[in-house]
């Protein structure tokens, strides 16, 4: 059982890797709204700032993005987002280039009935509309503030209508949050980092607990991952779980986004039931277990176990940054983003973000750490040595999830995660850490995203 469990495993997480590689990327939507912002911010921003945070030329920067994905989506044979093609035919607008901007609203023109659709139709025909009809129309696209901006202003709205100094002062204050804060956060992680290695060299570091972990073997951790985690967990439950979620939520009629943050927050509960239900089983089974429990969380005292979190996210901060960095510089953008990070990035609705963010900021680390951290670390570091076991852990941890374009940096993470189990002798400290991680990402994308 345990090996055929194995076997499907295997073969389904390399056919995820390799389609992962066809998966779009959130980076390019990234960099649009980073752009976006630098754009809106620009006018508002001291000079000595303005080239540090919005670059040399935020509207020329901002152009060649939306041409290069635009382009990309024809090349791909596919149609380029509505969004888009509204954006860079206003920016055109902007730069004067009136034949193809019109070139550009004409191809919207004639796609399908939408916000997009009915205000490029208005632009095209030259129409002036009153302030408050002109930015009713620009707030129907609901595709971030510059595009309300410049879709308002090209309607006949003017700079106080369309609310052009508030919106630069908020976009302002996100463009530090997102440019500013990490490199500030980065700096202190160094130093932490640095200060770590030196009390290490000297000698100085407090010593390593005694690894303490359930009393399984190989066998009953490849039965946990291998036939609850991926074959009931990841390849049963969405097939048998989907369809009636949907059928439910049909039922209940709850609109999009909202249906899609229920969707999401009800298929994570239920893949980590049959998992966590044979741990559970698992556990019963080896009879009362040491002080702390057997996967040893130790919450108590949560002061302590969140100043170890804290510390080790800021010291694995600059490292998977570097990584991350290092990839870009070596293979460009493989893709094969999570696609709930773009379904974050695109809502505006605040109970689908709320389940967004519960999923990924309490359920997703409190599940995988279990697994990760809280079981198969300690086994294989009982059966091959804890270095082997921190390794092994953080190799799974970051195949588990599905991107080869995300593995390096989730290995490195796993491997601060790993540390943290090891060094602290605590899986609630590799919780919070795991949390911290999960909310930074989830805050910049909302940030960016607002």
């Amino acid at each position: 059982m345990a090996l055929l469990s194995l076997a499907i495993s295997l073969l389904l997480w390399l056919n995820g890797l390799i389609d992962s590689l066809s998966r779009p990327s959130v980076d390019n939507a990234l960099n649009r709204r980073q752009l976006e912002l630098a754009v809106l911010a620009n006018p508002v921003l001291p000079k000595p700032l303005r080239s540090p945070l919005a670059g040399a030329d935020p509207l020329a920067a901002l152009d060649e993005a939306l041409s290069r994905q635009i382009t990309g989506a024809e090349e791909a044979g596919q149609p380029a987002a509505a969004d888009l093609l509204l954006e860079r035919s206003l920016l055109l607008l902007r730069q004067g280039k009136r034949p193809q901007a019109m070139a550009l609203l004409g191809e919207l023109r004639q796609r399908e009935a939408s916000p997009e659709q009915r205000l490029a139709q208005t632009l095209e025909s030259g129409r002036r509309l009153p302030a408050p009809e002109a930015r009713s129309l620009a707030r129907s696209v609901n595709q971030g503030p510059l595009l309300e901006q410049w879709s308002c202003l090209g309607l006949g709205g003017d700079a106080r209508s369309c609310g052009e100094q508030a919106t630069a002062r908020r976009a302002a204050g996100q463009l530090l949050a997102v440019s500013v804060g990490p490199v500030l956060v980065m700096l202190v992680g160094i130093a932490l980092l640095l200060r770590e290695l030196w009390l290490r060299w000297r000698g100085r570091a407090a010593a390593i607990p005694p690894l303490v972990g359930p009393a399984l073997g190989a066998v009953d951790v490849v039965l946990l991952i291998a036939t609850g985690f991926v074959v009931l967990g990841e390849l049963l439950t969405p097939l048998l779980i989907t369809p009636l979620l949907s059928q439910l939520l049909a039922a209940l009629a709850v609109a999009s986004p909202l249906r899609e943050g229920l969707s999401v927050l009800g298929l994570y509960l239920a893949l980590m039931a049959a998992p966590l239900l044979m741990l559970a089983l698992m556990l019963r089974g080896l009879g009362p277990g040491p002080e702390g429990g057997w996967l040893q969380f130790r919450w108590a005292p949560l002061g302590q176990s969140t100043r170890r979190a804290l510390k080790l996210f800021l010291m694995a901060l600059p490292l998977v940054s570097l990584v991350g960095w290092l990839q870009a510089q070596i293979w460009g953008d493989p893709g094969g983003s999570n696609p709930l990070l773009e379904l974050v990035l695109q809502s505006h609705n605040l109970p689908a973000l709320a389940c967004f963010g519960f999923t990924a900021v309490v359920l997703a680390p409190l599940f995988e750490e279990t697994i990760f951290r809280g079981v198969l670390l300690p086994v294989a570091g009982r059966e091959l040595g804890n270095g082997w076991g921190v390794l092994i852990s953080a190799a799974v941890f970051g195949v588990a999830h599905l991107s080869l374009g995300e593995l390096p940096p989730l290995f490195v993470l796993g491997l601060g995660l790993g540390w943290l189990r090891l060094s602290s002798g605590r899986l609630g400290a590799c919780v919070l850490m795991h949390a911290l991680w999960n909310a930074l990402t989830f805050t910049n994308l909302v940030v960016l995203g607002s």
